[in-house]
């Protein structure tokens, strides 16, 4: 589901796993980027972030090349990273639940500290942050996407199942004054990407995020892939850098992805992609530089996921804000893309919102439930391991 529980080491440290990344203009202020990581998938009441992790958001200018269609993004060397640290339990607030603090490093070397699960966050030069226990934004019938893969056909049904009612997770936020931030001559146009790394001077790269479901649907295991059968590789994955993918495990995402491609475009009986004669997908090459894409000189829109994305593989010019909101329904656009390539019928799992919508106020997800459902194991990393 989403990148929630997305290889052993995210499984076995629930507050270093990556469950979503969100980045969109601000729906309030025109010239304030927002950016959201969620982490700790089915955390409850009282669940603390590590203090001996870094929360990273790398951001970096991007290019769009006009009128070439299939071309890549150039993304530049620039970075701007946002990063969170966290103390250890520091006490109990007035609900008898420890408490910690928080720090955001910003890319000009000054910092903002903020109380965690504090409706009001810290803020300072030109960044507002907030981090704590909300409701989970995202939504997915998880069984019937497994089902869908394990069954080689669309299991989907009209009315699904939400696999994430009313379960939590640890959010982090930060919004960001572009302008103030990045300078006056800074671009529009953001690649972003959101890692878990150790703490001190040799980090560790723990996990790493950009799109939803990258991990758990495009990289599972279907039986497809005769390159490889055995190792996971999601975890070989997490490791690597957002932006620079290396050379040692490159041909076996890349062969993976050519295989689940186009075993995805066959679910509906028909193929909408046409591959290359060595077999690989048009797709692959542009998932692989695998992190969201936003405009902030665009307004905010809640369903313009991948917009950015469809708009560069035509050849043709975007026309939203791109990136991904807090409401998108990521799924449906994921599948309808991989299934018929927007040549026919949305795919949708029948899951349309998540357990209470996200608002436009500061910090945008909606407050937690204290009560949470016991966790449902679901299996997300393939149908046939």
């Amino acid at each position: 589901m989403s990148d929630h529980f997305s290889g052993t080491r995210a499984e076995a440290d629930p507050a270093i796993d990556l469950a979503d990344l969100y980045a969109f203009p601000s729906p309030a202020q025109a010239g304030r980027l927002v950016l959201v990581m969620d982490v700790f998938p089915n955390a409850r009441p009282g669940a603390l972030f590590s203090d001996a992790a870094s929360y990273r958001f790398r951001v970096r200018p991007t290019a769009i090349p006009a009128g070439s269609p299939g071309s890549l993004f150039e993304v530049g060397t620039d970075e701007y990273a946002f990063t969170c640290t966290f103390s250890g339990p520091v006490g109990s607030d007035a609900d008898g639940e420890v408490t910690q603090r928080g720090t955001c490093l910003l890319p000009d070397g000054e910092s903002v500290a903020f109380p965690v699960n504090d409706e009001r966050g810290g803020e300072g030069h030109g960044v507002r942050v907030y981090a704590g226990l909300r409701l989970d934004p995202f939504f997915m019938d998880v069984g019937k996407e497994v089902e869908t893969r394990a069954e080689r056909r669309l299991a989907f049904l009209p009315k699904g199942t939400n696999t994430l009612q009313d379960v939590d997770v640890l959010a982090i936020v930060v919004e960001v004054d572009v302008v103030r931030l990045l300078g006056p001559a800074s671009a529009t146009v953001f690649a972003v990407a959101a890692e878990t790394v150790t703490e001190g001077p040799y980090p560790v790269r723990l996990e790493r995020l950009g799109r939803p479901e990258v991990k758990n649907v495009l990289m599972s295991d279907n039986g497809v892939d005769s390159a490889n059968r055995v190792v996971d590789l999601r975890d070989l994955y997490n490791e690597e850098d957002p932006f620079r993918l290396g050379p040692t495990y490159v041909s076996a995402y890349r062969s993976r992805l050519n295989a689940n491609l186009a075993f995805f475009d066959g679910l509906d009986g028909k193929t909408d992609w046409t591959t290359q004669p060595d077999g690989t997908h048009p797709l692959t090459d542009l998932l692989l530089a695998d992190f969201l894409v936003v405009d902030v000189a665009k307004p905010y829109a809640e369903d313009s996921y991948f917009e950015i994305e469809r708009a560069l593989l035509e050849g043709e010019a975007h026309t939203t804000c791109g990136g991904r909101s807090l409401n998108d329904d990521a799924i449906d656009t994921l599948y309808t893309l991989i299934v018929n390539a927007f040549h026919g019928p949305r795919v949708s799992d029948g899951v349309d919102q998540a357990t209470m919508p996200a608002s436009r106020e500061f910090p945008y997800l909606p407050q937690p439930n204290l009560d949470p459902p016991e966790p449902v194991s679901v299996p997300t990393a393939g149908a046939s391991q």
